[in-house]
């Protein structure tokens, strides 16, 4: 994975493609919500996170059974939850004394989604 990364090619003149630098520049999101789509990306950047994201993908879940699955303690898990809710990511419902989770999108599986096929590919 070290030899991609080795070697950044260069152009050895210094020439704009002004008809492209407008079309891209057109098109560009306002930085503001670029800012707002790295954000969205650092929350991926956790792999407990990742974890939990993993967990919900495949089914509705409880703390407690989070907690189980991952080896952590309830608090570590409710904390990372509160993250991914704050994110949008996931959502929860109330069932008598147990709150359950689950993704709050098909967006956010799309995401898990290409991201496995994305480190998956040769």
């Amino acid at each position: 994975m070290t030899e991609k990364f080795n070697s950044i090619e260069r152009c050895d003149c210094n020439v704009i493609h002004e008809d492209i630098v407008n079309q891209v520049r057109d098109k560009m999101p306002q930085e503001e919500i670029l800012y707002d789509l790295a954000e969205l990306f650092k929350v991926f950047g956790d792999s407990t996170r990742i974890r939990i994201l993993w967990a919900l993908h495949e089914a509705e879940m409880c703390v407690c059974d989070i907690a189980v699955l991952l080896n952590m303690t309830q608090s570590a898990i409710s904390h990372q939850l509160r993250v991914l809710k704050q994110a949008n990511l996931v959502k929860n419902r109330k069932e008598g004394k147990v709150v359950y989770y689950s993704l709050v999108d098909d967006h956010v599986r799309e995401i898990f989604d290409q991201g496995l096929i994305h480190i998956n590919e040769k």
